[in-house]
């Protein structure tokens, strides 16, 4: 039987128009404190964006959504926050914030590959149900 670890998760969120509140899911955060990870997966709807907003910027979204991976990758484009540990990076990006890109609440499970969580996640969380 394989080691399964505790992790916690985030999903972020779009809100295109902060004073109006409407949100969808756009990705997902993954940290596994016993395996030292910490993952992103990140998918934007530009359709979902376009109902929530026509005057949105996809390719505004599209960058902030590639900045919180960078910061979990420790990309050189993440600057200071992708050199800080990995929990504090994933404490940082799960900080609540209002902007456009938004962290939900954390949450937690259990896994045996957090690296394939956070692709279940992405399935499950955010990416367009299909039959």
């Amino acid at each position: 039987m394989s080691r399964r670890d505790t992790f916690e998760y985030a999903v972020l969120r779009v809100v295109p128009r902060v004073e109006r509140g409407e949100a969808f899911n756009a990705g997902v955060l993954v940290y596994c404190r016993q395996r030292d990870y910490l993952g992103s997966r990140v998918h934007l709807d530009v359709d979902r964006l376009r109902a929530l907003d026509p005057t949105a910027d996809p390719d505004a979204i599209v960058r902030a959504l590639q900045a919180a991976a960078d910061v979990c990758a420790a990309a050189p484009a993440a600057g200071a926050a992708g050199r800080e540990a990995l929990g504090s990076r994933f404490r940082w990006l799960t900080a609540p914030r209002s902007t456009v890109v938004q962290p939900g609440p954390v949450h937690t499970g259990l896994t045996e590959d957090p690296d394939a969580e956070a692709d279940r996640l992405l399935r499950l969380l955010v990416l367009p149900v299909t039959d």
